[in-house]
């Protein structure tokens, strides 16, 4: 591969199959007459979670399933909350249930993760639904780290025996893309990078699958990166160097549907796009690289509750 001749990875067109393929599974399982329900909770009025959820919103109706779009106070009670959660738990119509974080101060987001049903534990956040993961037993996968793998073996990127370096930690993507990537099945040498790291560029440059997930923009530049690597930026950042406090939409399609005639916030990756795509083989963009997967994925694992795998 010649220097610069890097192949941009279209997640928002990749996630279109998934959503399809989604869609098809859907309606099987609407003839045998279960309606595939997701119940998204949305606690307070931030900005990015009603970004968010207003995508999830609209892959579900395109999905052709049901979503319950539950939208409470931030000044909520953790009581209230929690009794919510078990409702939803007991109710046998809907078979996903996500609460967006983050949620106020006051609520403990570890309570209420440990209060939903792993059954339904969609967006695999719950302990027991990560013990799954880390054991390499059947269950749901976090949609995040389930689209980065997708996106590469879609566009058939080594990763058996490649060296994929990790920067970030979450448990929502770092950890448990860490141990998708190193897992027998993908059989991956893995690093995992972190805010306490020395020396960082040492680290990446050996990468030939560099995920960026540290929520900092602009973090990784082009001479942190080997020649032909496999960059997949995760971050979502409203650009640092414009004013807070204006409208942002995390996908294309929002910015020309709802940002008309607005003061948009342009977003920003955790990698320094226009340096990166120099040195890279393969590189995802901000916005419309990781984040349509991850609203994909997530359709999978409602069809996947719905089918009542786990």
């Amino acid at each position: 591969m010649k220097k610069g001749d890097c192949h941009l990875i279209d997640g928002k067109a990749i996630a279109a199959k998934v959503r399809g393929e989604a869609r098809l599974r859907a309606e099987e399982v609407k003839r045998r007459g279960v309606v595939p329900c997701l119940a998204v909770v949305l606690v307070g009025e931030d900005p990015a979670s009603v970004s968010y959820v207003r995508g999830k919103r609209k892959a579900l109706a395109e999905a052709g399933m049901e979503g319950r779009d539950i939208r409470l106070p931030a000044a909520v009670s953790e009581g209230e909350l929690l009794a919510l959660v078990a409702s939803l738990n007991a109710d046998e119509k809907v078979h996903g249930i996500l609460v967006q974080l983050p949620l106020p101060a006051h609520i403990r987001e570890e309570a209420v993760i440990e209060a939903i049903d792993p059954a339904k534990d969609v967006d695999c956040f719950h302990p027991v639904s990560l013990g799954r993961l880390l054991r390499g037993e059947a269950g749901f996968v976090p949609c995040t780290p389930a689209g980065i793998v997708f996106l590469l073996e879609t566009m058939e990127i080594p990763i058996a025996g490649s060296h994929a370096v990790v920067v970030g930690r979450s448990n929502i993507v770092g950890k448990p893309l860490a141990m998708l990537l190193a897992g027998r099945s993908l059989n991956a040498t893995v690093t995992i990078c972190h805010t306490g790291t020395k020396d960082l560029a040492s680290h990446t440059r050996r990468a030939d699958i560099l995920i960026a997930a540290a929520g900092k923009p602009r973090l990784i530049t082009g001479d942190m990166i080997k020649e032909g690597a496999a960059v997949i930026d995760v971050g979502v950042n409203p650009a640092p160097e414009e004013p807070r406090g204006e409208e942002f939409y995390h996908e294309p399609h929002e910015q020309e549907e709802k940002g008309k005639g607005k003061n948009v916030r342009r977003l920003v990756g955790d990698v320094v796009f226009d340096e990166a795509v120099e040195k890279a083989g393969w590189i995802t963009p901000v916005p419309g690289g990781v984040g349509p997967m991850t609203i994909a994925m997530l359709m999978q694992n409602v069809v996947l509750a719905a089918e009542g795998r786990f």
